[in-house]
């Protein structure tokens, strides 16, 4: 975040001969104190903290190396057949467990709801079925499964519904969880990028950031704000004065320091508001106009 650091002003009285000095506001502070309490008031914080927000479509992805060319064009113009008759019953609900232990209950959906979202028609279509090698996925065969994705408090099996499609070597895999349970990605500050992306934790009271930044930008440090739910972040970037920049970024590496150990408080990025994932190569910055839970 481009701020520059807070300096002292003096004003010179020179009526009566005495000085009198103030201090701006600082900043980064200013920031990071309106991110911390945009994000407790939040709706979006308890779903975050507590539930399941998936980061990934809930169509899971196919190995598309192994796929005929023809597949993926059937599915984006969702070129889908039925030649079962789908389970109508709705499993009873599962548990959801994450490596720090916590679980939660959520309900499931039958065969036939999780079919109707696999073969919604998309918002567009790449040319009508059967032109071009497109043709109907005919769908022969359901079972049940599980499946690692993503999610808002790291990687969480899941339950899934497995269709087998004649001509595809492995089943099409749906996310099981009915969405209506689960939590959607937070949306940034409007007046913010996500320049810290992801961060490590070092030591229970050392965090390592990666931040983006250009490549003709200086880094002078890293900032850090915490309250008694979050610690918020922010790299101090500035633009160097050239006279050309080939106008790329590059990501580096800067440590922060806390007070206090991060426990399970949640990381936030100073100037887009948003909650950091750790050691993630996912940013919820792209998913700003994007909910998987309607995918």
């Amino acid at each position: 975040m481009r701020i520059f650091p807070a300096i002292a002003l003096l004003a010179l009285a020179a009526a009566c001969g005495t000085t009198e000095a103030s201090v701006t506001a600082d900043p980064f502070t200013d920031r990071a104190q309106q991110v911390a309490e945009r994000w407790q008031s939040s709706v979006e914080r308890g779903p975050w903290i507590e539930g399941y927000v998936p980061l990934r479509n809930l169509t899971l992805e196919l190995d598309w190396g192994r796929m005929p060319r023809w597949v993926g064009r059937s599915m984006i113009n969702a070129a889908w057949k039925l030649e079962i008759e789908l389970p109508a019953e709705a499993p009873a609900p599962a548990e959801l467990r994450w490596a720090d232990g916590s679980t939660l209950s959520v309900p499931l959906l039958a065969a036939t709801a999780v079919y109707t979202g696999l073969s919604k028609p998309k918002s567009f279509v790449d040319e009508e079925c059967p032109a071009n090698g497109c043709r109907p996925l005919r769908v022969i065969a359901v079972a049940r499964g599980e499946a690692t994705t993503p999610s808002n408090r790291g990687d969480v099996r899941v339950p899934t519904w497995e269709f087998t499609v004649k001509g595809v070597p492995e089943p099409i895999r749906r996310v099981a969880v009915d969405p209506a349970a689960m939590g959607g990605p937070p949306r940034p500050l409007a007046d913010g990028i996500q320049e810290v992306k992801t961060y490590e934790v070092r030591a229970p009271t050392d965090l390592q950031l990666s931040f983006l930044h250009g490549t003709c930008d200086t880094t002078y440090g890293s900032r850090v704000h915490e309250t008694p739910e979050a610690v918020i972040v922010d790299v101090d970037v500035r633009q160097d004065d050239v006279d050309i920049c080939n106008a790329m970024g590059k990501i580096d590496r800067i440590g922060v320091t806390l007070r206090k150990p991060l426990g399970r408080r949640v990381v936030l990025d100073s100037s887009s508001g948003l909650p950091l994932l750790p050691q993630s190569d996912i940013h919820l910055a792209e998913l700003r106009n994007y909910d998987p839970r309607r995918s």
